[in-house]
């Protein structure tokens, strides 16, 4: 059975906490959708002659769109990065922003101060609400929806190692005993690891079964 597209394709924010000294307050955000970026295939290339070399490159329009895609995405980072250096400075924590792009998406992180775990939270609920909240200030100022992706302290770093080996784990076993594995409630973005880890391995497939917040990962034997 084929893993969950939908889910896939989705950034999960989940219900989570606003910083405060000692603690959250709950808020609701949602997660944005992304969609696919529709390619010409017919594109006309475009002949530009370097002045160093006196060499003719082609270049289509399609490498221009591709810069032109990058550029932004750095844009995004950089307002992302103005914005949490004064969120820190207010919540009086210390830490070092970095910026970079990663595919479709901006991603940046904030390492190297102390008490940073404050802002994960539990499961990294409070983390994905100053996620949400980066992703809205780079709207105000784009007027484009974002989909950039934060982290702390290297926190979903460290979970996609995770899932990814637990997703392998799993599928191993279920390889073995022929035996359907159910694994337990994760959010969409945790699920999308899983299935990835699962996707590698011949023999076996993944599916999404239940309702928020119980859905979880399924594994089968193909």
């Amino acid at each position: 059975m084929a893993a969950d597209v939908e889910e896939a394709q989705n950034d999960e924010v989940q219900t989570a906490g606003a910083v405060s000294g000692d603690g959250a307050s709950d808020v609701v955000v949602e997660a944005d959708q992304v969609s696919a970026v529709d390619v010409d295939a017919d594109e006309t290339p475009v002949v530009e002659k370097t002045e160093d070399s006196g060499v003719v490159e082609d270049k289509t329009d399609d490498d221009d769109d591709d810069d032109d895609d990058e550029d932004y995405l750095v844009e995004e980072g950089e307002i992302a990065g103005d914005y949490l250096e004064q969120l820190l400075d207010v919540l009086d924590f210390d830490g070092d922003i970095d910026l970079d792009v990663e595919g479709d998406r901006a991603i940046v992180s904030i390492d190297g101060g102390d008490d940073l775990a404050k802002l994960v939270g539990r499961k990294g609920e409070v983390l994905d609400a100053l996620q949400e909240l980066t992703r809205l200030a780079v709207q105000q100022s784009t007027g484009e929806r974002s989909k950039l992706m934060l982290d702390v302290a290297g926190w979903r770093a460290n979970r996609r190692t995770e899932l990814g080996n637990l997703g392998a784990e799993a599928a191993r076993r279920v390889l073995e005993s022929g035996e359907r594995e159910e694994l337990t409630p994760m959010t969409p973005f945790e699920r999308k690891i899983v299935h990835d880890a699962v996707a590698k391995i011949d023999g076996v497939a993944s599916e999404s079964t239940g309702v928020e917040p119980a859905r979880r990962v399924v594994v089968v034997k193909a």
